[in-house]
């Protein structure tokens, strides 16, 4: 349970939410969804209280992508584009900012390849690519991801973050990690311990700080991911 947690994230930039398990990372991105409701308090977009908007409304501002990914039993194109206006450039763009391009080309019948029930006939971190494309492709001008790069290799999560990184100045980007090497260049980093905020800073400064994010950042990346993949 989150208890006095006050923050702030300005237009265009990107957030990082760290914390060992059970800490409430996951809870922010619930909130800011209304998936659960605050018991106390506000959440604020553009200074409106998402309590008094409809979800509908909401969730249009709102590009998300979780740890579990929903495909349907269509079309790569298809689910990218997910009701979405776009011709096949649009989608192939949106699929190489998510690094998902060459696998893309690699499938039978490229774009056009059905991915099965639930994306089965997709590896994780290939499912994962696809949930990314849409959330790019959507434009929105939030973009929050819950561990949204978990399942990747390291060389496409360099390359998703290359992309986020290009799409800074035109999309607020909340990012919720479990690997900190993700998140070395965020504007911002939000360590939480027991549903608090117990520190916030650049990760250069909460290195030098020595406070709970240096003593993550210096756990082995194995022994720390298999810590926060049950947060």
């Amino acid at each position: 349970m989150l208890q006095n947690l006050s923050f702030t994230v300005a237009a265009g930039q990107m957030v990082a939410v760290v914390g060992p398990s059970g800490s409430g990372k996951s809870t922010i991105a619930n909130l800011l969804l209304r998936f659960h409701e605050p018991m106390a308090g506000q959440v604020l977009v553009d200074n409106q209280d998402i309590a008094a908007v409809t979800q509908a409304s909401l969730r249009d501002a709102i590009a998300f992508v979780g740890q579990e990914i929903y495909l349907f039993n269509a079309s790569v194109s298809a689910n990218i584009a997910y009701n979405q206006p776009a011709d096949e450039a649009t989608i192939q763009a949106a699929a190489q900012a998510a690094s998902a391009d060459e696998f893309i080309a690699d499938l039978p019948d490229g774009l056009a390849s059905l991915v099965g029930e639930l994306g089965n006939r997709l590896s994780g971190g290939q499912r994962q690519r696809i949930a990314l494309a849409r959330a790019l492709l959507r434009d929105a001008p939030i973009l929050l991801l819950d561990e949204a790069t978990s399942a990747l290799d390291p060389q496409s999560e360099r390359n998703v973050l290359a992309s986020l990184k290009r799409l800074r100045g035109n999309k607020t980007t909340i990012m919720i990690a479990h690997r900190l090497s993700t998140i070395i260049e965020a504007d911002n980093i939000l360590v939480l311990a027991d549903g608090q905020l117990a520190e916030q800073g650049t990760h250069d400064q909460l290195l030098q700080r020595g406070g709970l994010y240096a003593r993550l950042y210096q756990q082995p990346e194995e022994a720390l991911s298999r810590q926060q993949a049950v947060a």
